[in-house]
């Protein structure tokens, strides 16, 4: 029994990770900048100085010692989380590092996957979409059987996927990680999941914000792909704790939601890649906040328009959560149109601002 079981433990939690990383983060960067670990200015990159990117390492300090002290290493669950995040920020720290191929660096995050996998971490049923058309109701959960394992590997390395890719501004990936750790946390709560769910979230809301002073605009340090392979690899494996313990259908579909918008940013970076014949994988600078700072966003404004963008589809992934489907549909369609229009009226004004400065 978890020496912390009780209805405030997850505040516990979150309190003793982000603790933790205040304090490590500036281990690690005085660390990294002796070792010469640094991220040196590209011309992709929109940072102008050499920035120390190990803060990954801060990160998963305060998770581990947030789950090790409430919840110890005894559960199952609990441990596959914890060695197949061990094996994916060996895998992030190895690329910030030595910067690795893409195919060994996905290699590595399937391995990562599948050490969770293997240790009990999988997706057995989902909603069964035709289960509502039947008499009974009964048949509503489509059993996967074999096919759990490959779907659980795609779930894991896609979503440690979408965190790394949104990582292109100072704490837009550790500020969009928080928000969607905080927000799994409450429909964890909600939805009455696993104590083992709830406090391995609450560990990783609290780390990732006990990193982002230190990663907010200007960066003293970036957490690298050891911190944004980890958030996401914590996400999704949590999220298949939450399914596997309450046999909850949000447990999945929050995290998406959420998310949707880094994992629409995906979608269209891997669509306009293969479209111009280049690698999947090869790196641009027409992601979302890249289109937003040529649009005359600061990098800050930047980052806070994409904060506001995700706590919105946070709520709609609440709402969703609570049983009021109609509520979380609106609030996402409604912030959708919102985007869209103001997105327009930008770029009109932007087409148009040399000809009104001209005059």
């Amino acid at each position: 029994m978890p020496s912390w079981a009780h209805s405030q433990s997850h505040w516990l939690a979150l309190a003793v990770a982000a603790l933790v990383a205040l304090v490590t983060t500036p281990l690690v960067r005085a660390v990294a900048l002796r070792l010469g670990l640094v991220a040196r200015p590209t011309p992709r990159s929109v940072h102008r100085v050499p920035v120390p990117h190990l803060g990954g390492l801060a990160i998963f300090a305060g998770f581990v010692a947030a789950v090790l002290a409430s919840l110890g290493w005894a559960d199952a669950d609990v441990a596959a989380v914890l060695l197949g995040g061990l094996v994916m920020v060996a895998v992030g720290l190895a690329d910030d590092v030595l910067d690795l191929p893409p195919v060994v660096k996905l290699a590595g995050q399937v391995a990562a996957a599948l050490v969770a996998v293997v240790h009990g971490i999988r997706i057995e049923v989902l909603t069964n979409p035709l289960g509502l058309l039947t008499p009974t109701g009964a048949d509503d959960l489509l059993v996967l059987g074999a096919w759990g394992i490959p779907l659980t590997v795609l779930w894991i390395v896609a979503m440690s996927n979408v965190i790394n890719l949104i990582d292109g501004l100072d704490g837009l990936a550790a500020g969009i990680g928080s928000i969607a750790a905080l927000t799994v946390l409450v429909v964890a709560l909600q939805t009455g999941q696993p104590l083992e769910a709830v406090l391995l979230m609450a560990a990783l809301a609290g780390s990732t914000l006990g990193f982002l002073p230190y990663n907010f605009n200007p960066a003293k340090i970036f957490m690298g792909d050891t911190g944004a392979l980890f958030i996401g690899y914590t996400i999704a494996t949590v999220s298949v704790v939450g399914l596997l313990k309450s046999a909850a259908v949000v447990a999945l579909a929050v995290p998406v939601m959420v998310l949707a918008l880094p994992i629409a940013d995906t979608a269209l970076a891997i669509l306009r890649r293969l479209q111009a014949g280049r690698p999947v994988m090869a790196a641009d600078r027409d992601h979302l906040h890249h289109r937003l700072m040529r649009l005359g966003f600061s990098h800050r404004d930047a980052v806070l328009v994409m904060y506001l963008i995700t706590a919105w589809l946070a709520l709609g992934a609440v709402s969703v959560a609570e049983g009021n489907i109609l509520q979380g549909v609106l609030i996402v369609v409604t912030l959708a149109a919102s985007v869209h229009l103001v997105a327009r009226k930008l770029v009109e004004w932007n087409r148009q601002r040399p000809r009104r400065l001209g005059h």
